[in-house]
């Protein structure tokens, strides 16, 4: 199943409805005015041919119904078309998008597509946009507005230390021993330092957390107000890794973060 290939079938059926419905408003429009001219030989001819076309635009209506309804959503989610298809657009967009088992990161959104009840979801929220084409058309536009949204990397950079200072604080009270003030803490465990409540996670989840270490990498600031350098760095275990995609799509997985004195 190709969508693009359904679509081009259903656009030539609705080429021929728009020509039907532009033929009834004409013949409606010269029906009222020959009404309103006392010109009821002519009206009737018109309203005639005004009846005809409806007739005709009413089969092909239902020539349209029974062709969007052909279409077996389910199955081209299930059977894995539409995310062949959808990949295939991101490829061809320039938009990284990695996953299998019918959930994908398309940084930084995850889509989750359900063949059940054929339905594809955006960072957990159902989307109109079924056809693959649409959707990461719609992915591209937004990923734009947020990389044009205003972004203070040195202000990202602070709360991230607070966040980390606080980790480290945390450490050593729960070891009872000093830990290194410029070790290693894993991002998984700052994000929830800048989310402590449930609530806010859903608002600022890991992928648009991950979005802002991208901005801030990007940003190209090494150090913060208080003097200190930051370091990103992987870690082997790839579940405690954040998948990071910059602006000219260059992946990397970073795991913690330190800030040391340079």
């Amino acid at each position: 199943m190709n969508y693009e290939e359904f679509y081009a079938e259903y656009m030539a059926r609705e080429k021929e409805m728009r020509d039907q419905i532009g033929s009834c408003q004409k013949y409606f429009k010269r029906a009222a005015k020959e009404m309103e001219n006392g010109d009821l030989k002519n009206a009737s001819k018109s309203m005639a041919s005004l009846q005809e076309m409806a007739e005709l635009s009413k089969k092909t209506s239902g020539d349209l119904l029974e062709l969007a309804q052909s279409f077996d959503m389910n199955a081209y989610i299930c059977g894995g078309e539409f995310a062949e298809q959808m990949l295939a657009c991101c490829e061809d967009s320039g938009i990284d998008a990695k996953g299998e088992n019918n959930v994908y990161e398309i940084f930084p959104y995850k889509v989750r597509l359900d063949g059940e009840n054929a339905e594809v979801s955006l960072d957990r929220k159902k989307t109109p946009y079924l056809r693959p084409k649409s959707l990461v058309k719609y992915i591209k536009a937004q990923r734009e507005k947020l990389m044009e949204a205003p972004f203070s990397p040195h202000d990202f950079a602070a709360e991230l230390s607070h966040a980390y200072d606080l980790a480290i604080t945390v450490h050593s009270s729960e070891k009872k021993i000093e830990v290194a003030k410029d070790g290693e803490v894993y991002l998984f465990e700052l994000h929830k330092y800048l989310t402590p409540m449930k609530r806010f996670r859903r608002d600022y989840d890991v992928q648009n957390f991950a979005f802002d270490i991208a901005r801030l990498i990007s940003s190209g600031i090494g150090k913060i107000a208080d003097g200190r350098s930051f370091q990103f760095g992987p870690n082997r275990k790839n579940e405690k890794a954040i998948r990071v995609v910059d602006r000219d799509s260059n992946e990397n997985y970073f795991a913690t973060v330190r800030f040391f004195e340079s």
